[in-house]
Parts: structure tokens; sequence; C-alpha cells
């Protein structure tokens, strides 16, 4: 019966997925080719309600705000360019666990392939938080960066601060910034934060350890296993072979 396959993997990604993920879950892992409308309809029908945000608002907002598209900054919002490892942003988010405990994680996405390159957990926000992600950075790229590679961010005082700049320089990266104050200019990292948070359970956890064996365990899943409708239904580590290979 079709509904039971789809209660199956809906059960089994803790109920954190809706029709357009089931869809490509069916067909990368089972082979089972369903429309994602009917997949839609029996999950109405049979309450699998998904436990994530609805739709996102940055697609909405973003075409209101078509008029803008050029902002001064290097991208100006064309976050995808086809090469992985040519347009990295990056951000910081925080994560509230515990009793009231506060961790702050730094991370640096691929703007081609949506992956995260590579992240760093701490209980502060001074700046060894992004300078030890630069670090991280290095090592991930195989200390071989893109030629043109640039690293996107918002005006946060981490990113503007002159040593901080002088390390990205030295790297051989080309610094950019959104506009101040406007969170588009860089909304595949609010919108890869917001997925993060609603996969991540670790709000219960009363260790710092735990909450980053969470974290290694969401950004392995959803850079491995994730499928991603806007990727051709690939993972993000799969689109990026499938660029490489082009």
């Amino acid at each position: 019966m079709d509904v039971e396959l789809i209660r199956e993997i809906f059960i089994s990604k803790k109920e954190k997925v809706g029709a357009l993920q089931i869809k490509m879950i069916m067909e990368n892992d089972y082979s089972v080719i369903m429309n994602h409308k009917k997949i839609r309809r029996l999950m109405a029908k049979y309450n699998l309600e998904t436990k994530v945000r609805k739709a996102n608002p940055y697609r909405k907002m973003a075409k209101a705000t078509q008029e803008h598209l050029t902002c001064p900054n290097l991208l100006n919002r064309n976050f995808n360019q086809e090469e992985p490892g040519k347009v990295l942003l990056t951000d910081i988010t925080y994560l509230y666990y515990g009793k009231g405990q506060k961790a702050y994680l730094s991370c640096v996405k691929d703007g081609a392939t949506r992956e995260i390159v590579t992240y760093h957990l701490s209980t502060s926000l001074e700046m060894d938080i992004v300078y030890k992600t630069l670090k991280k950075l290095k090592q991930a790229v195989g200390y071989h960066f893109h030629p043109e590679a640039i690293l996107h961010s918002d005006q946060g005082f981490h990113y503007t601060h002159p040593v901080f700049q002088g390390k990205v320089k030295k790297l051989g990266l080309i610094q950019s910034m959104s506009r101040k104050g406007n969170c588009w200019d860089n909304a595949p990292m609010e919108s890869f934060f917001g997925h993060f948070k609603d996969l991540a359970e670790y709000k219960s956890f009363d260790n710092l350890r735990e909450v980053m064996n969470e974290v290694d365990r969401v950004i392995e899943e959803y850079n491995h296993h994730r499928y991603q409708w806007g990727l051709n239904k690939m993972t993000p580590v799969q689109y990026r072979g499938h660029l490489l290979a082009a």
C-alpha cells in the first residue's frame, strides 16, 4: 500500500520531512516513482503532519523585493555560480541548550552545492570562533581554494575586524559583504540555519559534547543524505560531484 512506504520514510526521518523530501527518498532509496501531489494527499489523509517550519518566507519575500537585486556587494545575491568552491557563505547562529546555556555555531556553506564545507561550535562569541572557522575551512578544501573564491558574510563585527580581514586576504579569498541589516543578501545561510534548527534535537542536552555530537550528526545528514529539489533531487555532496564531472 502506497501510504505504508510513505509512513515508513516519514517515521524514519523523525516526522521532519515533507512531500518533496519523501518523493526524492522514494526515488533514490527505494526506486519508487510517485507524484508529490499524491504523496501530499496521502500525508494529509493519514495525518502525517511534518514537524518543521512551513513554506520558506525568503521565497515569497524575494519575489516582492526583486527591484532590489542590485546590491553593493560582490555577489548581488548571485549565490549559485555553478562552480563548487567559488562562492562561500559564512555566518554564526546561536543554539540554546540545557538550562539556559548558549552555544554558537559558525558555518561556511558552498553557494553552488549548498554543502556545509566546514563549521565550528563554541560557547564564546570572541573572535576565536571565526579564526578557527577559517582554519578549518583551509583544511576542508585541502589547502587549495578556487582561484576566484569569494567569502561572503554580513557586516557583523567578526567579519569587519581588521585581523579577520587580514587572515581572509592571506588565504587568497576575496571578501564580500551584505548590505547593513539586510538578511536577504545572505539568505542561503539564514535558510540553512532554519533547516538545521528544525532537524537538530539539542535543546534538552546538558553539555556541549552532546550538542557537538548532534551538530555533527545533522550536518552529516544534510550534506550526504538530504536530497534537495533545487539540486536536481541530489544531496549537496552528490551535486558537487555532478558539477565537477560536468
